[in-house]
């Protein structure tokens, strides 16, 4: 069975998807993982000095990992990007981003220079909330079992939703089970028209080019397959 990332396999992996063209604004990232229990495993930043990417994402990262654990399964895989449309107001889960309050003990204790190390202090805590826009995945090895979630954050949402994309590619951790995008996986929607979503899972475009980068991943960077 695959083993979870290490912090430096998680690290490297970060660092070299961060480097590549993502359309966003160009930013440095944080990433977690958390496993099916809801626990924090590892958390990363992809530059030397901590201060260089937003704080704020710390959080957020392990938050988008806690989501996209939370609401996938076997057979079902939701990424966090999947879920903007759905939990607008008067739609079918409106509301699910205000449940699984997030544990702030968790988020904002312990030691500053811990944090994005090896013993950064979330890890072994649960984080909990909900976060419903881009950079959520659900990371499945090759015998389509889940094991973890993973989230990146600290750029636009969608080009958060590319980095997490390439960086799960990169891990081997993308045997993923068909779901609600119609490429038969947990990408990213885009089909909105006249502010109408034919599928119900559509995602805000940032750029064209993220959109374009997205939409094109079932050529260059498509789900694994036994």
């Amino acid at each position: 069975m695959k083993k979870l990332p290490t912090y430096a396999e998680l690290k490297s992996a970060l660092i070299e998807v961060v480097w590549e063209k993502n359309w966003g604004f160009w930013l440095h990232m944080w990433a977690s993982i958390v496993d099916r229990d809801w626990v924090v495993q590892n958390v990363v930043f992809s530059w030397d000095d901590r201060g260089a990417q937003w704080p704020g994402s710390r959080v957020i990262s392990a938050q988008k990992a806690n989501t996209a654990n939370a609401f996938s399964l076997p057979g079902l895989a939701l990424s966090t990007a999947n879920l903007f449309t759905a939990t607008q107001a008067w739609q079918s889960l409106f509301g699910l981003q205000h449940s699984n309050p997030v544990n702030i003990h968790v988020a904002y204790s312990g030691d500053n220079e811990k944090i994005g190390t090896e013993e950064d202090p979330m890890i072994g805590g649960k984080i909990g909330w909900v976060n419903v826009f881009g950079g959520g995945l659900a990371l499945y090895n090759d015998e389509w079992t889940l094991l973890w979630a993973l989230w990146v954050s600290g750029d636009s949402s969608t080009a958060d939703h590319n980095i997490a994309w390439k960086l799960r590619h990169k891990l081997g951790l993308d045997f993923v089970p068909a779901w609600v995008n119609s490429d038969g996986t947990d990408n990213i929607v885009y089909d909105i028209v006249n502010w109408v979503s034919a599928s119900g899972w559509w995602h805000p475009e940032t750029t064209s080019e993220a959109k374009e980068i997205a939409t094109n991943f079932p050529k260059t960077h498509p789900v694994s397959k036994k």
